[in-house]
């Protein structure tokens, strides 16, 4: 028989606890000062920040950070800041933004009618079901990858900004994310109940589709009605005066659009799984019918150095990480060892990357943008980063300071030309991708985003 007493915390423990604590006098200073300030402030490493520099021997960036405020859409930014150097350069203009607003829009549409056909091709497993359980924890975030922000631009193309302002709601998506996902899992039941009454595939998907009306109906009422046409005109930096005159959404797109973006590969570094193998994650899409999330798995560092000479050619570099691990976020600033929580709590942390991975102490979180990097002996040193949250208490203006140490451990992924790409990586292309469950962390890029 188990004596289950030893599987609880015993009073000889808890004593020993007391004795080993009070005995610490380093303990009793930790105490004293984390009980009455701010962890960060406390364990911020004034050597790194004394170091902190924000000059860098390659430096793109001339223009000004955007803020996607209380939202999820850092992907639909950074994809949007990487196109509007082009347009900026064609244009002459020295600031442009894309509307984020408008292809938010769609992002909504599109990730509402592939969740409720994901209900149906689902439809013969129990509700209970690990994969459909987490389908219905976060049926529309607002999160996303780089795969699907191409899938909605290829399909829906984009405006100005002028053309699409932004509402209430695409800047605080909260409330009107809470209504649709009610819409969604009251659809999804009732997608259920007429199947498991006898109903038809086609009678699902019908009752499916007025549905979307209702989705439509909502965001139009929340976002406001996209445009089908829009009169574009403008004056350039040289007060120069442009009109094109009336344009779709696509037509802007080829026009003014200078990325190369179907010829680009999603690289991520995952050290848990085979190298120089393209992955995907189950029903990890927004586009039903569209092509995959697919990523091609290889080493940091010839990821690291793929970034490194689209910078030096003069391009910037979509991106995702794990933003929030070891950041100062007024500063701007990332290192690796930027808090020395080790000394303040005199223990011990860490695990490796793949661990970290493996026990959920690390995954995708936000998508940004790389402007420049600092070389010094051919090696990099610190990495610069136009982030979306704005130029008030963010950094130096909205960008910031990666140092190269924080770049192995906490980065994850970049989008990158396919020319970009090594005869070894271009050989793991080939082959259907391993397809990893639904709930994995290199999908969480997609989750419901923190608004940080």
């Amino acid at each position: 028989m188990v004596d289950n007493m030893s599987k609880g915390v015993t009073k000889a423990q808890i004593e020993e606890f007391r004795k080993s604590f009070d005995s610490d006098p380093s303990a009793t200073v930790a105490q004293n000062a984390v009980s009455n300030a701010d962890l960060s402030t406390l364990s911020l490493r004034r050597d790194l920040v004394q170091n902190m520099d924000f000059s860098f021997s390659t430096k793109l960036d001339d223009w000004s950070a955007t803020n996607q405020r209380r939202s999820g859409r850092c992907w639909l930014f950074a994809t949007l800041n990487l196109f509007r150097v082009g347009a900026m350069r064609k244009m002459n203009v020295k600031k442009f933004e894309f509307s984020q607003a408008h292809i938010h829009f769609w992002d909504k549409l599109e990730r509402a009618n592939h969740f409720l056909e994901a209900i149906l091709e689902t439809s013969d497993r129990p509700v209970d079901d690990r994969t459909i359980h987490f389908l219905l924890s976060d049926p529309i975030g607002d999160g996303g990858q780089w795969n699907m922000a191409t899938n909605l631009i290829r399909k829906h193309g984009l405006v100005p900004m002028s053309a699409y302002p932004e509402s209430h709601s695409s800047s605080n998506t909260r409330s009107m994310n809470t209504v649709l996902k009610d819409i969604l899992r009251t659809t999804a039941s009732e997608i259920r109940r007429i199947l498991d009454d006898g109903g038809s595939n086609n009678e699902a998907r019908k009752h499916k589709d007025e549905r979307m009306k209702e989705i439509w109906r909502v965001l139009c009422i929340h976002l406001g009605t996209p445009p089908e046409k829009f009169d574009w005109q403008w004056r350039d930096k040289d007060n120069e005066f442009h009109r094109k005159g009336t344009m779709t959404p696509l037509e802007f797109v080829d026009e003014y659009v200078e990325v190369d973006w179907e010829e680009y590969i999603c690289i991520v570094n995952d050290p848990r799984n085979e190298y120089y193998r393209t992955y995907t994650v189950d029903f990890l899409q927004n586009v039903a019918g569209g092509p995959p999330v697919v990523y091609l798995n290889v080493p940091s560092n010839e990821m690291k150095d793929i970034t490194q000479r689209l910078l030096e050619d003069g391009i910037p570099v979509w991106m995702g990480c794990d933003v929030g691990k070891n950041m100062a976020r007024k500063r701007g600033l990332w290192d690796a060892e930027l808090y020395d929580l080790k000394r303040l709590y005199g223990i011990q942390f860490g695990m490796e990357k793949a661990d970290r991975l493996r026990f959920g102490q690390t995954m995708m979180t936000h998508a940004m943008l790389f402007t420049g990097v600092d070389m010094v002996d051919g090696k990099p040193r610190r990495w610069r980063v136009e982030n979306s949250w704005g130029s008030e208490d963010s950094g130096e203006k909205g960008f910031y300071t990666m140092n190269d140490n924080w770049y192995d451990e906490h980065m994850f992924e970049i989008a990158a030309p396919k020319d970009y790409l090594t005869d070894e990586m271009k050989s793991g292309l080939k082959g259907d991708p391993i397809v990893l469950p639904a709930w994995d962390p290199m999908g969480s890029l997609a989750r419901e985003e923190g608004l940080l």
